[in-house]
């Protein structure tokens, strides 16, 4: 048994990391088109596009990870039962529920290695590269603490609490400097609105200046702002939760909850993160049943097609429960968990079919 479980061990990830090699190669291949077009805007030179997508790497093996590890257990499985080796294995007495142990085996090493991807390589990587391309692009020193966005204009730092989906900003702290580096003024904002133009309307506006040693408080209902910020920048500055390491999440909610306001897309991300390990096992044990499903009428590229067609299904759906989650208020957990236990579900019944055949 020991044999059998090494040699199964040695097929699929040799089958995993082939399918890894041409998926993240396709990936680093649009990413590098995607970027081309913003060739030339201010300092972003064909260097700072390289090191960009070599930094997108670490974040796009990790979200690969379930749908590289179905399609190559799908193909190593597929080779078995084309070369009838997967029938001599049957028929020496290995049970469909001990090859399902076998792929567990494999499937957690898969899956601590999908955790190490996502809590520590792949969030500080993604925030690089996100960094590097917007002070080439904007010249723009930017950065996002549990206070909000900071971003250095000119003479002026701007702290931004919240970014709404609409593009709505939420708590607007600006600090203007003087040549000499001394501190002018302090405005806070409690709402800035997008009119275009890199203009904003900031309302309910308290000013502190200061005046030789002397400070002034004054109050304005509203007035505009000129500045470097306009959404598609803060789209590229802000990190995306799903995007951020699991004790990121797990902070930044608990600070959005100690404010009192909303983070349930961040408790959604967080779930979904925690779910991901488990969903790269799922899919290794979907793959055992789904592989020798009419084996005798589906050929190896059959295989392959159908793995990535459910690797597909399981990424959209999991974006899917999580909007609606986001939209209609479900339980966070819900939102997260649902799509891995509709798969985990589909491997049950396969494998209970598959038995009393």
């Amino acid at each position: 048994m020991k044999t059998l479980r090494r040699y199964l061990v040695r097929e699929i990830m040799a089958a995993t990391a082939l399918v890894f090699v041409a998926l993240l190669m396709l990936f680093a291949f649009f990413d590098l088109v995607d970027q081309i077009g913003d060739l030339g805007q201010g300092g972003y030179r064909l260097r700072h596009i390289l090191v960009f997508v070599l930094f997108s790497v670490p974040n796009h093996v990790y979200e690969l990870f379930p749908i590289a590890v179905l399609i190559g257990t799908l193909f190593a499985l597929a080779q078995l039962v084309a070369s009838s080796e997967y029938t001599v294995m049957r028929t020496s007495g290995v049970s469909l529920t001990r090859m399902s142990v076998m792929l567990g085996g494999v499937g957690l090493m898969f899956a601590a290695t999908a955790f190490v991807f996502g809590e520590f390589v792949a969030p500080p990587a993604e925030q690089f590269a996100q960094r590097l391309r917007s002070q080439a692009v904007t010249g723009l020193v930017a950065q996002e603490f549990r206070s909000g966005l900071w971003v250095k204009d000119g003479k002026s730092f701007i702290n931004v609490l919240e970014v709404m989906p609409d593009a709505t900003l939420k708590g607007v702290r600006i600090y203007d400097f003087d040549d000499q580096s001394h501190l002018r003024s302090i405005s806070f904002a409690k709402h800035g609105d997008y009119q275009g133009g890199r203009r904003w309307v900031l309302k309910d506006v308290v000013r502190t200046t200061f005046d030789d040693r002397k400070t002034n408080v004054s109050t304005i209902a509203e007035e505009s702002w000129q500045s470097v910020l306009d959404p598609n920048l803060l789209n590229m500055l802000l990190v995306q939760p799903e995007q951020m390491s699991a004790w990121n999440l797990h902070s930044y909610a608990q600070h959005l909850r100690e404010n009192r306001q909303k983070a349930l897309r961040y408790e959604i991300a967080l779930w979904t993160k925690i779910m991901y390990p488990l969903a790269v096992l799922v899919m290794m044990v979907l793959a055992l049943p789904f592989a020798v499903y009419q084996r005798r009428q589906g050929g190896v590229g059959a295989k392959i097609f159908a793995g990535i067609m459910l690797g597909l299904a399981f990424y959209f759906l999991n974006r899917l429960f999580a909007h609606l989650g986001l939209l209609n208020d479900w339980p966070p957990v819900l939102s997260a968990v649902l799509p891995t236990l509709i798969f985990l579900g589909m491997a049950v019944v396969m494998m209970w079919w598959q038995e009393r055949r």
